[in-house]
């Protein structure tokens, strides 16, 4: 169960307003990648709060609702299909998390993010490994950038109903495998990530 201990103990060395910070969708072939940073009040953490992964989509469409209302401050950013061929993925990954902190309300003095790496970030950033299961901050963060990007999906999966995105949400599934050979890429498709196309022909 997720408590603030890692934040307790950051805030014992003088951290006053600790952000988390994750994102959601590096690994689809299609559309972007989101990445949300939040603050919550010291001592509030919403009843089954954790790593998104491990939540149903019900579960985490209430929690997105709840930590909105909540947070002293959070912010859902995302980077482009564009941005990700120009840039790849790790380094729009992190320019969504940029974006989701600079677009904070509050200026936060430390950034929880989630994972190995934590550079060029605007502020005093650490990298924590397993980060949505260790600290209330993160595991909302994941919920805020997992429920946005799922409910984009929604969205492209209108513009483009036969590849199935409202189901895999852009992930490699057999069906979208399958949908790609059949109908080709979109302008929703990630260049980097399809390259399997060419080396079909």
């Amino acid at each position: 169960m997720l408590d603030e201990s890692l934040e307790r103990n950051l805030r014992e060395k003088g951290y006053s307003m600790i952000c988390g910070v994750d994102e959601a969708g590096r690994g689809p072939l299609c559309g972007p990648v989101f990445a949300a940073a939040c603050i919550l009040p010291t001592g509030y953490i919403p009843e089954g709060l954790n790593d998104s992964k491990k939540l149903s989509p019900k579960k985490r469409d209430l929690l997105f609702d709840e930590i909105k209302e909540n947070a002293i401050s959070y912010c859902i950013a995302s980077a482009s299909v564009e941005e990700i061929d120009q840039l790849n993925i790790l380094e729009a990954d992190l320019l969504a998390m940029r974006r989701a902190i600079e677009g904070l309300s509050v200026t936060p003095d430390l950034a929880l993010i989630d994972g190995n790496i934590a550079r060029d970030f605007p502020l005093p950033a650490m990298a924590i490994i397993g980060g949505d299961a260790k600290s209330p901050n993160i595991a909302a963060a994941s919920i805020l950038a997992k429920v946005a990007r799922d409910r984009e999906c929604i969205e492209l999966d209108k513009l483009y109903p036969e590849y199935g995105i409202a189901k895999h949400k852009g992930y490699g599934t057999k069906a979208h495998m399958d949908a790609l050979r059949k109908y080709g890429p979109t302008p929703i498709h990630r260049k980097l990530f399809i390259r399997f196309l060419d080396n079909e022909k």
